[in-house]
């Protein structure tokens, strides 16, 4: 076998399950958002890695240090992950707005600015409320925050995955649709 320097084998193996972790946060959120194939492509270099990370660790067993950067390395490749899922932004967001004010000012404004709004008049615990739901590419989810809290400081927001979208409007024109910042 060959012989490894043991802070080299350290940085081997921490970078190993960084890796594989990564890899495995990337392939979750892949398959939650519907692109199996590329998830399972990816999965066949992660069991690689996975392998060969799990072999040096259980070679050297016996170092402690080895079991510390294996499991260093699989906390770090969790964020790491998170944070490359931040930035593919894959899929939809649906954000629901509601707004004290109810005269419909706020969603003319975001539609204005080439978002999608359906809105109507709700009632809320303190009375008349103006509803709206927006759907949007994951990547406007933050400049949609944005310019509500510009608009109307005291607008309430929730956003949450959509899954599955069919028909309607978006379908016809999610290609076409820009969003002023």
């Amino acid at each position: 076998m060959l012989e490894i320097h043991p802070l080299l084998l350290i940085v081997i193996i921490f970078s190993i399950s960084l890796s594989f972790v990564t890899l495995s946060t990337i392939r979750m959120i892949l398959t939650l958002k519907g692109y199996q194939y590329s998830a399972a492509a990816l999965s066949i270099l992660e069991v690689i890695i996975n392998i060969l990370g799990l072999g040096l660790v259980l070679d050297n067993v016996a170092n402690v240090q080895n079991l510390l950067a294996y499991a260093l390395g699989f906390a770090a490749g969790i964020v790491v992950g998170s944070k490359i899922e931040d930035k593919l932004s894959l899929g939809y967001v649906t954000a629901n707005v509601i707004s004290q004010d109810n005269s419909g000012r706020l969603a003319l404004q975001l539609r204005k600015k080439g978002y999608g709004v359906t809105d109507w008049q709700a009632n809320g615990f303190e009375g008349k409320r103006s509803s709206m739901q927006i759907l949007m590419p994951k990547k406007q989810e933050v400049n949609l925050y944005r310019t509500v809290k510009e608009l109307d400081p005291q607008a309430f927001i929730v956003a949450y995955d959509a899954k599955t979208i069919y028909g309607g409007f978006w379908i016809r024109a999610l290609k076409k649709r820009h969003i002023a910042k």
